[in-house]
């Protein structure tokens, strides 16, 4: 008796097809996911377009020899022992990136640092000195690089006709292979120190609990102390995103050096990323420079991690360690 009434009690309906294929447990949350596949359709077949495809594309590139006006032709790792053990000026202009990068960053934290916390003092026209501050970095690096090639000319240049009268001599700048990576640094610490890694600390210091500074006033405490001890460990989080950016953004120098000096003078601002470029585009050996693209990728994906690795012992987050 028991056996005949379970098999002829009814079976629980099946999930709908449409709700299979799309998700949901039923017809109309079926139907609300398939709106919802709908709506991000446009950022989907873009991500896989002109992101996911390009990428893809570069990383089969980087194992062939292509040139666009033939067939690529597959070399395999041949690109990669050619860029490591052949090229002249890849690792060359490896270093250069590394000692313009880690110049850069440190000053730039540095100075970004110091000019957000000059505006959280709360003094009068705080906005204007703000806005002051962060004009120049809304200029397009075209623009700076054409100015900034007129300023420091060696003859004619803004910068030595105020340096001579202190006996300094015509300096020659961008167009000496020893001094031109020191002001390309100079260049970007004067255009970009203000710019978002400023707000970005100025956003962070804002966060910082004031009940925390009061006490360490009635401990006693000085502005060096307080910021050394207190504010210091608050920002560490906003310290540690605009290292990062900072790193990523260094090591893609290219704009300042591709317009003022084109990689020169003898060949003292070749950077990486300028070196991609010119493999890809001038010289049309798109293989070649793709290998060298994702070769840097490499690069700066393992000194995000390793920072990511760091910021375990330095970073201090309020809700956890």
């Amino acid at each position: 008796m028991e056996r005949s009434t379970l098999s002829s009690a009814p079976k629980p309906p099946g999930r709908p097809l449409l709700a299979i294929l799309v998700g949901g447990q039923s017809n109309q949350g079926a139907r609300k996911a398939l709106w919802g596949y709908l709506f991000i359709a446009p950022w989907l077949i873009g991500l896989l377009v002109f992101v996911a495809g390009p990428i893809l594309a570069s990383l089969y590139l980087s194992l062939t020899t292509y040139d666009i006006l033939s067939a690529p032709r597959w070399v395999g790792l041949d690109n990669y022992r050619r860029a490591f053990f052949e090229d002249p000026l890849f690792w060359p202009s490896l270093g250069r990136t590394f000692y313009y990068a880690f110049v850069v960053v440190p000053l730039g934290l540095a100075g970004s640092l110091l000019l957000a916390q000059l505006l959280n003092q709360g003094l009068r026209a705080t906005n204007l000195f703000r806005t002051a501050f962060f004009l120049p970095s809304l200029t397009p690096g075209v623009a700076l690089s054409v100015l900034w090639l007129w300023l420091l000319n060696p003859k004619l240049g803004l910068a030595n006709q105020i340096l001579r009268p202190f006996g300094l001599g015509d300096f020659p700048w961008l167009t000496d292979s020893n001094t031109v990576i020191p002001s390309l640094i100079l260049i970007t610490l004067l255009t970009t120190t203000g710019g978002g890694s400023m707000l970005i600390f100025l956003a962070g210091l804002q966060g910082v609990p004031k009940e925390l500074e009061e006490a360490a006033t009635v401990d006693g405490a000085g502005r060096w102390m307080k910021f050394r001890h207190v504010t210091l460990p608050m920002i560490t989080p906003t310290l540690f995103f605009n290292l990062v950016l900072g790193i990523i953004g260094a090591l893609q120098a290219f704009t300042v050096a591709f317009v003022a000096t084109n990689g020169g003078p003898d060949y003292g601002s070749w950077f990486i990323a300028l070196h991609i470029y010119q493999q890809a585009f001038a010289y049309l050996r798109l293989g070649y420079g793709a290998t060298l693209a994702w070769i840097f990728l490499v690069i700066v994906l393992l000194l995000t991690l390793v920072n990511f690795a760091f910021s375990r012992r330095w970073v201090f987050y309020r809700g956890g360690s």
